[in-house]
């Protein structure tokens, strides 16, 4: 492993210090009793405080330094003073440990009193200081200046959420997104518990992978010797036990979606399905307005919230929109009555990607999602969707060709999903028939498995049912203002970590020739790395299986060019 300059003078300091008889890595408790916001809200001075955290910047005034300790709640001001931290004529403790062996970033524990500056600041005086955990790698520290301008900012995408432990320490204001994401789960809990229904727990490897239309992960079972599939939704559970006698379920549950990633997609995601007996789509539209409302007021205070450049409001009531008249408002054209063939013909007409796999649930789905889905900005339940596009859901009480179904749009996304239940077990059957069908047509979304069990517990009986589906995280990108998934995932899917690639000064010699005169000759480049004709003849191989440069014949000259960044 190669380090670099800085990594090397870190663990210097840790073996000096072991040799001192100081322990970086202490495994006694440490005894905090306050937080820097406890300090801050109950300031007194005099007052005696215990706090840990990393040490996040020091100022040296020589026999004494101010300092920033970061915890979980915010940031403290420490005064380290050389006589006051030590008493007798041993100044170790602060001339070496502090000074010379303590880094930034390092976990430090700290005994002392609070006080406030000259300049109204308030302050701890260590009396006591004890380092907790030495760090081997230095932190990406933004600054800032006198004008509010940050430098050396960590906002690079990919690195944040592939070291999102980095990006909480020097970005706190990520983690107010996952404390509010929290509060979200917490809200919905609360309002469900209130009022009278249970929080339950179903599998997530599933023999067939059912409740929803998706390409599921596959995995195999050794003991069993039998086919298993990470769960792509945990309807089919839930409703079987609403079969069993419960009046109202509800389960927070990860998915898994073998599909395409994209800023508002994570292969794993976490969603909220309820299901409550003896109720309609049109009861749940209403449940679903004002446990919204109750959520986003427990989140942000308020109804209201700004996504993007939209300021959206989850106050109910909200607007109805069938699916038919979205479709009609925004295309001129009317699906009722139309046949596949025709719903084929009009796609193409607007230019909408289609092929000769999608049945007629798959091609109005394709038309709403290219033509109408983003005019919906506050939401809007989108409700009485074709039976084709509702494998699970109760055919339309005045419609046979429709469904009582409803989706909720936000922005031009679907955050909740919502059905009076199918509970006839013969329709039921035909309705997976059909999926099964689409299945051997090409649909790599539609189940090619019948669920028997599920429709077994159907033949014992289902009280009628409605049932709602939230995506957890679609709705937290909504409540806090961010574009991106990955953004409110602490740890979002990521391509495998390209490896760095290690050099040896020949070789990193020779490369900053290279950046340096492009389209040198390789005469020219041996001449100017001066190196024997061994190392040279190792360097230049080296470079060559990183595929950092290649030899480009031009005429009787060999000019070599660098392929890296």
């Amino acid at each position: 492993m190669q380090l670099s300059e800085q990594e090397i003078i870190r663990r210097e300091k840790l073996n000096t210090l072991r040799s001192i008889g100081i322990n970086p890595y202490p495994a006694d408790l440490f005894p905090v009793n306050h937080t820097s916001k406890q300090v801050k809200e109950n300031f007194e001075e005099g007052k005696k405080v215990i706090l840990s955290g990393r040490l996040m910047s020091v100022r040296d005034q020589g026999k004494a330094c101010f300092a920033e300790l970061q915890d979980s709640e915010g940031r403290m001001q420490l005064y380290f003073n050389r006589d006051m931290l030590c008493l007798g004529e041993d100044k170790t403790l602060y001339n070496q440990v502090f000074k010379k062996l303590t880094d930034l970033g390092d976990f430090i524990g700290i005994e002392g009193e609070l006080f406030m500056t000259k300049v109204g600041a308030q302050c701890v005086r260590v009396d006591e200081f004890k380092i907790l955990s030495k760090t081997l790698r230095p932190l990406p520290l933004p600054k800032t200046d006198e004008d509010g301008t940050v430098y050396d900012a960590f906002n690079d995408a990919e690195l944040r959420y592939r070291m999102r432990y980095v990006d909480l320490v020097v970005n706190p204001h990520v983690k107010e997104v996952f404390v509010k994401r929290t509060k979200l789960f917490t809200a919905m809990r609360t309002f469900f518990n209130t009022a009278g229904y249970m929080e339950v727990e179903t599998p997530i490897l599933q023999s067939i992978a059912g409740g929803a239309a998706a390409r599921p992960f596959t995995t195999h079972h050794n003991s069993l010797d039998i086919p298993l599939y990470m769960r792509i939704a945990n309807e089919l559970y839930l409703k079987r036990l609403i079969v069993g006698g419960f009046d109202g379920v509800y389960e927070f549950s990860k998915n898994f979606r073998n599909e395409g990633m994209d800023r508002t997609h994570n292969p794993e995601f976490t969603a909220m399905e309820i299901y409550v007996a003896y109720k309609d789509y049109n009861w749940m539209m209403e449940f679903t307005e004002n446990l919204l409302e109750y959520c986003a007021t427990q989140v942000n205070g308020t109804t209201e919230a700004t996504f993007g450049e939209h300021k959206v409001n989850f106050k109910a009531p909200y607007a109805r929109v069938t699916m038919t008249d979205a479709i009609k408002q925004f295309t001129g054209f009317d699906i009722s009555g139309k046949n596949e063939a025709e719903l084929f013909e009009a796609a193409k007409s607007m230019h909408i990607d289609v092929n000769d796999t999608m049945g007629k649930g798959k091609l109005i789905d394709e038309i709403f999602g290219a033509k109408c889905e983003g005019n919906f900005v506050q939401p809007t339940f989108i409700i009485d969707y074709p039976k084709e596009m509702s494998p699970l859901c109760k055919e339309h009480r005045e419609n046979p060709e429709l469904t009582e179904r409803f989706e909720l749009m936000v922005c031009g996304k679907e955050i909740a999903n919502a059905y009076s239940e199918l509970n006839d077990p013969i329709d039921q059957r035909e309705r997976f028939e059909a999926q099964m069908a689409l299945a051997e047509k090409g649909d790599d979304e539609a189940s090619g498995i019948i669920d028997e069990d599920f429709l077994r517990a159907l033949e014992y009986g289902m009280p009628p049912t409605s049932g709602l589906g939230i995506g957890m995280d679609r709705l937290i990108m909504f409540l806090t203002n961010n574009p991106s998934i990955q953004e409110v995932l602490f740890f979002p899917q990521m391509r495998p970590e390209k490896k760095q690639i290690e050099l040896t000064e020949d070789e990193k010699h020779i490369i900053e020739i290279l950046k340096a005169n492009v389209g040198i000759s390789i005469l020219d480049l041996k001449l100017k790395a001066d190196l024997s004709g061994k190392k040279w003849d190792a360097a230049s191989k080296g470079i060559a299986k990183h595929n950092l440069m290649k030899i480009v014949v031009d005429g009787d000259s060999k000019i070599v060019e660098y392929l890296g960044k």
